[in-house]
């Protein structure tokens, strides 16, 4: 279907399995690669794993088929797509906020999400290369800090980082986003497959890494994991940042919403899932602490890599799964605002996605300097990557989450819910009641303990 420069309309992915490709992309990120596993560490392992799959199931995947639906029924950018949808249901236009909340979340979390994966690709490079060959941890640590503490280091690879997203997206529909998340998705697949055969065949500690993904101890849950749970399973399926409703609106009208937010939910929780499974056999193998935070990516697992059999492709393997991870969420933080000015300047995509690409890059400096600097700490009280990551993650996010959820809920027209979604009237109401109940209240008790 051919493409034209001026918004989402008469634009949808040519393969119908698209959608789940380009959703789960924009799920599968740093957060299951990185974060998932330390965080079931720091929890204890199986319980948590199981809260998370209920968080997931009950609330996760409601959510995503809400942003979705908002999508495909206007076949418009989430702004203008909520615009219509006010004015069809004659409703306060305050509600376009979601939108607005929406695409300035995605923009601040790509400007430091693009340092943080910046970071893989020079950790990609260097143990390509040798660099950490036969260090231990104090030395790994050592060149960590030597790169966060680099300027330059630090831009070269934002850089690089930012120009990969730029190139993917500003080719379009087909030729840039659906073709990128083709080859990206099943290359995930694929080195996180080899990672795992390494653990299973190499390491001597695979049961032990599986035993403890999913023993199940309800000893080890408190009220911080069953809130961390919650808190991973929402932000993992990027709910609240308005991407999933940009790729809605290029979702094709026979397939079903609620079947793909499942299929997509699976993928995550499976990515997040191997992905300890990678993680914690090498983890005892090497004497390492589950629960090291983020130290376990970048400095633990890599004095791992550095020395083991092959440790160098290994860890060059790892790394690079990281950033195609990285880069695939990347592309749809970016797509809302592309839309957007698309329909709102007339503006060519590419042009567009050069502007914010550029925008991106610049405030991004501002995560570089604030570990380099500790910049902003005098204005902010804190440097600014981590107001911006609190800002970001703990505020926009959860209540972006929430207002999706009670305008899909309770504002959007019955008719176009029921439709969109090909539910009956006692599904709708079951489904109106998860939506515009239970999630808004989950959400907003994470939003309320993670600020006060």
């Amino acid at each position: 279907m051919a493409e034209n420069n001026t918004g989402t309309a008469n634009k949808t992915w040519v393969n119908r399995w698209t959608f789940m490709l380009a959703a789960a992309g924009s799920a599968i990120g740093l957060g299951n690669i990185w974060k998932f596993p330390y965080i079931a560490g720091e929890y204890g392992g199986g319980a948590f794993v199981l809260v998370y799959l209920l968080c997931i199931t009950i609330m996760g995947v409601p959510l995503l088929m809400a942003e979705t639906l908002i999508g495909r029924t206007t076949r418009l950018s989430p702004l203008n797509g909520i615009k219509k949808l006010i004015s069809d249901a004659s409703i306060t236009k305050a509600w376009q906020a979601i939108a607005w909340m929406g695409m300035l979340c995605g923009f601040l979390i790509l400007s430091f999400y693009s340092v943080i994966a910046g970071w893989s690709l020079s950790y990609a490079w260097d143990v390509l290369n040798g660099v950490f060959t036969g260090m231990n941890a104090d030395q790994v640590g050592d060149e960590f800090s030597a790169l966060v503490s680099s300027a330059p280091r630090q831009i070269i690879w934002h850089t690089t980082f930012m120009l990969l997203t730029l190139l993917i997206t500003s080719r379009g529909i087909h030729k840039g986003l659906e073709k990128g998340l083709q080859v990206m998705m099943p290359m995930l697949f694929f080195l996180l497959l080899i990672m795992l055969g390494y653990s299973v065949v190499e390491t001597g500690q695979f049961m032990r890494g599986a035993s403890f993904m999913f023993s199940v101890d309800f000893t080890k849950l408190n009220q911080d994991a069953l809130l961390a749970a919650l808190g991973q399973a929402f932000f993992t399926l990027s709910l609240g940042m308005c991407a999933l409703m940009a790729y809605g609106a290029y979702m094709p009208a026979k397939n079903s919403i609620g079947k793909t937010a499942f299929q997509v939910a699976t993928l995550d929780t499976a990515m997040a899932i191997l992905s300890g499974l990678v993680v914690f056999p090498i983890v005892f193998a090497y004497g390492l602490e589950p629960s090291a935070g983020p130290g376990l990516l970048f400095v633990s697992l890599t004095a791992a890599f550095a020395n083991m059999p092959m440790g160098d492709l290994f860890g060059f393997l790892f790394f690079a799964l990281v950033g195609i991870a990285a880069l695939s969420s990347a592309i749809s933080l970016v797509e809302p605002t592309v839309a957007w000015l698309t329909e709102r300047t007339g503006m060519s995509r590419k042009m567009a996605t050069v502007v914010l690409c550029s925008l991106v890059w610049v405030v991004g400096l501002g995560t570089v300097f604030s570990f380099t600097d500790n910049f902003g700490a005098a204005l902010l009280g804190s440097n600014f990557f981590d107001a911006i990551d609190f800002l970001t993650n703990s505020i926009l996010m959860p209540l972006g989450g929430v207002l999706i959820a009670i305008f899909a809920g309770w504002k959007i027209k019955q008719s176009v819910v029921m439709a969109e979604l090909s539910l009956n009237k006692g599904m709708f109401t079951i489904w109106r009641v998860v939506v515009g109940i239970l999630v808004p209240i989950c959400v907003t008790a994470v939003l309320i303990t993670t600020v006060f």
